[in-house]
């Protein structure tokens, strides 16, 4: 399910949530709610495609990935996982879910 919210700052979010309800993927800040709902349809669109996904190791060791758009703008970023395997189920996670996800407006 992909939740939309809005941040302390007033910006609109979503976050991508496994069945789990595990958070598997979180946007940035967008003005515009209209704009939050067309970062969502960028990672359904984009979620399939295995080089949107770009997997870094942080300087602490933690993996993460970013899932980018076809213009190379991140429009989702991963949580930290302890593990590169760790990492590549998220993705995994990310190309379950993403397409047939819901999408409910939720107060934070």
């Amino acid at each position: 399910m992909f939740e939309i919210y809005k941040d302390k700052a007033g910006e609109f979010r979503f976050r991508l949530k496994a069945k789990n309800g595990q958070n598997i993927l979180a946007s940035e800040g967008y003005k515009q709610k209209a704009s939050c709902e067309n970062g969502i349809e960028s990672v359904r669109k984009n979620s399939q495609d295995d080089s949107k996904y770009d997997l870094k190791q942080g300087t602490s060791g933690k993996w993460h990935f970013n899932l980018k758009a076809t213009n190379g703008q991140v429009i989702g970023t991963s949580q930290s996982y302890e593990s590169e395997s760790g990492a590549k189920n998220g993705i995994a996670s990310v190309k379950t879910n993403a397409p047939d996800a819901s999408v409910k407006e939720i107060e934070e």
